[in-house]
């Protein structure tokens, strides 16, 4: 093969491999806090699909039992943040994250097929092997659960400003 076809195929190659390599995900966050809210409630998400699509219940009651108290400041803050982000319409907004959140977990099960279970089950042992409720929020964040399709932090929309009365028609 002549040189400069083997450097091109070399080089092409070697942007597919870039393109090929796990890229960690950026938090969408400014505030740390509301990154590991999102973190955490994308790992909660993920733990009910696992028991409703692996037949897990009695391993997603026992993660919610020992967490209790984490679950429980995280609905207490994701309510927090939409009331502040969208105020009157705080739940609307806030349903529409959960039902997008567990629809886009049950979809990635879903092209698992058959894998699914095998390959991510052995969360719920992590989960229950932590020492601390204290270490669940870095587990979250450790396994990148929070889809790039799901809006967190984007701010709210801003209203449209009316036009000064002189301008309106």
């Amino acid at each position: 093969m002549p040189r400069l076809v083997v450097r091109r195929l070399l080089a092409g190659l070697a942007g597919v491999a870039l393109l090929a390599q796990p890229v960690l995900a950026a938090p969408r966050c400014a505030a740390p806090a509301d990154q590991s809210m999102f973190e955490l409630f994308a790992l909660k998400s993920e733990l009910l699909v696992l028991a409703i699509s692996c037949k897990r219940n009695e391993s997603y009651n026992a993660f919610v039992t020992r967490y209790r108290p984490v679950l429980l400041d995280l609905d207490k803050n994701l309510n927090a943040f939409f009331k502040k982000q969208n105020g009157g319409r705080w739940q609307a907004v806030a349903d529409d994250f959960t039902t997008d959140m567990a629809n886009v977990r049950a979809t990635m099960a879903s092209r698992m097929g058959g894998d699914h279970c095998p390959r991510n089950g052995m969360i719920f042992a992590e989960v229950m092997a932590l020492p601390s409720p204290s270490d669940l929020p870095a587990y979250a964040a450790g396994k990148d659960l929070l889809p790039a399709v799901i809006t967190t932090c984007a701010a709210p929309r801003a209203a449209v400003p009316a036009r000064p009365a002189a301008t309106r028609r």
